[in-house]
């Protein structure tokens, strides 16, 4: 590999040496907002003067190993990894260690394996607050008399964000369920209970529709379903629309997609954690020429996130959210939709 320069650039984005390459590897295409991080990352990346090497691994974790393990043989000067499963990488991890690559996880941290340089990620406990808080102050929990009912959805056990999301909101939302103001009827409140392997929405869907079918048949209200992302609400949603006939629940959510944004619109959706790609890719390309130019590479947290090997400096990207009162100011005058994305 290539020396760094140790050159001081100041400016946000800094622009590539001699068309660098940079490896940029996605889970899937699947899901729109990895769609959206991978060109986000790859227009501001050949912007600043970068070779862009865009892979998407169809949610098989053996495809993005081979991904980045070619990545690196065919000259990747550094790695930008959002993971299928945090744990499926080490093979590369290892390799790139070796070539001395540095890795950047982007959003999803790569576990077990020393050969992480860096995390670039939104505030994921920070986004299950925003969640939980959200039903906490639309339910009015701290005035109101209850109970009321709630049920959770959360995310892939194989993504190590998924606990942080959960825990952000339930550390807000347990105090309200063990004072009975909350009641899960179906008893499912622990992570491995609520889980939905690889956030699908059939999935999640399937789920919703037992719980709702055992719990929920006579009309009784959901008075709020807490999921962690909006893959896994369009799930609960698909099932409070075919098999339940109370009054409609707040509904959380996370990332914006377009169909559940629609959904907000038409009060199939309460909120949706707003995490703008755009904030994060520009930070991820900050990042990538501050390590090229063998410059100090920004952080704002070095205690949070252990691998269980290491703990990875990380940059921790702030969120919102999105609901039918803000979303026109945050999604549409933002540029990040149009009028006709959301028809």
């Amino acid at each position: 590999m290539k020396k760094f320069l140790a050159l001081a650039l100041s400016t946000a984005l800094v622009a590539g040496m001699n068309g660098q390459k940079i490896g940029v590897s996605m889970p899937t295409k699947d899901l729109q907002r990895w769609n959206q991080d991978g060109e986000n990352m790859q227009k501001m990346l050949e912007d600043a003067g970068y070779e862009v090497d865009l892979q998407y691994a169809s949610n098989d974790p053996q495809t993005q190993l081979s991904q980045v393990e070619n990545m690196i043989s065919s000259g990747a000067e550094v790695l930008v990894i959002a993971a299928i499963e945090g744990s499926s990488l080490g093979e590369a991890l290892d390799m790139a260690k070796e070539n001395e690559i540095p890795v950047i996880a982007y959003d999803r941290l790569l576990m077990d394996n020393d050969g992480v340089s860096y995390y670039a990620t939104f505030d994921n406990y920070m986004v299950g607050t925003v969640q939980g808080q959200y039903i906490i102050d639309t339910l009015d929990l701290e005035n109101a008399d209850g109970p009321f009912n709630l049920e959770i959805t959360a995310g892939d056990p194989g993504d190590n964000n998924a606990g942080f999301f959960f825990n952000g909101a339930m550390d807000l939302l347990k105090p309200y369920i063990e004072e009975g103001k909350l009641v899960v009827k179906s008893g499912q409140t622990e992570f491995e209970e609520c889980a939905t392997a690889q956030w699908k929405t059939e999935t999640a869907q399937s789920r919703a529709e037992n719980i709702i079918a055992s719990n929920y048949a006579d009309g009784t209200n959901i008075d709020a379903w807490l999921c962690s992302n909006d893959s896994t609400a369009l799930g609960v949603e698909n099932a409070l629309a075919a098999n339940y006939t109370g009054e409609y629940p707040i509904v959380t959510g996370q990332d914006c997609d377009k169909e559940n944004v629609k959904n907000m619109i038409a009060g199939k959706q309460s909120m949706s954690v707003f995490k703008d790609t755009r904030t994060l890719a520009t930070q991820v390309v900050k990042m990538i020429g501050q390590i090229l130019n063998g410059v100090d590479v920004d952080v704002n947290d070095t205690e949070t996130y252990n691998n269980n090997v290491i703990t990875v400096p990380s940059y921790l990207c702030e969120p919102v959210f999105a609901d039918v009162n803000n979303y026109k100011e945050l999604l549409l005058d933002s540029g990040y939709y149009t009028e006709d994305d959301l028809k």
